[in-house]
């Protein structure tokens, strides 16, 4: 159902207004889709100025995918999974080579597909109400809509750390590195729009007007640790430097990736050195969408749901059980390419764009 995106154009602002609340305006095909139509759409339409992406009531712009849907698929024969993510993926990279300014508002929860919603945009506008995160190790699956590409982008050694352990950072940490461009209190967010709307050719400059200094960085205080402690590509070396290290932060680290999926910590730690070396934005999401049809064959994904999303007993039973059984062939064999006939494509109008 459509109306659970709503997307109009209001004085020469193409809008896209997540709608779902009651599930934090989770991504649903219906809704890429949606987006999609829409943003090519406004591709051609001279009256649309800018694109503004927001949320409608709730209290996150949007804390993923449609993670029930995929895993119901994956216990299935995968079809609409595959179907989910190849559409997701089309939308992240239409968003990505999109000519037209995008100001997407990530006030309250962003997580997984709305990391893939919001990073494409030229203006990314955090709040004190931001909680950031890619949690996917912790279901099994891996950092996927773009990850493979912002987070190995991002300073230092923070977006291996993201990657692996999932942590969640608040808006003035996302201002510190890089993942928001501006800061403004939430309570201002409606006055900011008004005024975007009521001048959309000023839509920088009023985001630079408004913009306001974030409080202290939290994950600045951790940086050097961050970029010392995960500085390795292989999740062993880092476990093992954080057992030499046994400082308390680095033990809270231990902890935290003593319960995530060790085959997909190691999924996650190649995609972004994989991402990091690919050509353009295109290259890492045919990667990205191979990953997930290997990832959501193996046990692991169901598993995980099962374990955080629908039983809630959050004790899965990960198969393999440690890193040191991930082996580099189980690795290898989930990276392998899709036969040409099932590989990811861009849509049409976007090929060649981010070359």
């Amino acid at each position: 159902m459509t109306d659970q995106v709503l997307t109009f154009i209001e004085n020469g602002i193409g809008r896209i207004r997540l709608n779902r609340p009651r599930a934090i305006h989770a991504l649903t095909p219906d809704m890429c889709d949606a987006i999609n139509n829409a943003l090519l759409a406004w591709r051609g339409d001279d009256s649309v100025i800018a694109v503004m992406i927001d949320h409608s009531e709730g209290r996150g712009f949007c804390a993923g995918g449609d993670i029930a849907l995929i895993a119901n698929s994956a216990r299935a024969d995968c079809i609409e999974a595959e179907r989910f993510f190849h559409l997701e993926y089309r939308m992240n990279h239409l968003l990505f080579v999109y000519d037209k300014p995008v100001v997407a508002f990530i006030d309250g929860i962003v997580m997984g597909g709305g990391v893939g919603l919001s990073l494409p945009a030229r203006y990314r506008v955090a709040t004190e109400r931001t909680t950031f995160a890619m949690p996917e190790t912790g279901i099994g699956l891996f950092p996927d809509v773009g990850g493979g590409w912002y987070l190995p982008r991002l300073p230092g050694r923070v977006g291996a750390w993201l990657a692996a352990t999932g942590a969640r950072i608040d808006g003035a940490d996302c201002a510190a590195i890089g993942i928001a461009t501006h800061y403004i209190a939430s309570d201002r967010l409606d006055a900011v729009k008004a005024s975007i709307l009521a001048d959309p050719t000023g839509l920088g400059a009023i985001l630079d007007e408004n913009a306001e200094t974030p409080p202290p960085s939290s994950l600045d205080a951790h940086r050097a640790e961050i970029d010392r402690l995960f500085a390795s590509d292989r999740a062993e070396e880092i476990v093992a430097a954080l057992r030499a290290d046994g400082g308390a932060w680095a033990d809270r680290q231990l902890a935290v990736l003593a319960t995530k999926s060790p085959q997909t910590i190691k999924v996650a730690l190649r995609q972004l050195v994989e991402g990091a070396a690919k050509p353009d934005f295109a290259a890492n999401m045919a990667m990205e969408y191979g990953l997930a049809c290997a990832v959501i064959r193996r046990p692991d994904f169901v598993e995980g749901v099962r374990a955080v999303i629908f039983d809630k007993d959050n004790a899965p039973a990960w198969n393999p059980a440690t890193l040191d059984a991930v082996s580099d062939r189980m690795i290898d064999a989930i990276f392998a390419p899709l036969p040409a006939e099932k590989q990811w494509t861009p849509l049409p109008a976007t090929v060649g764009a981010d070359a």
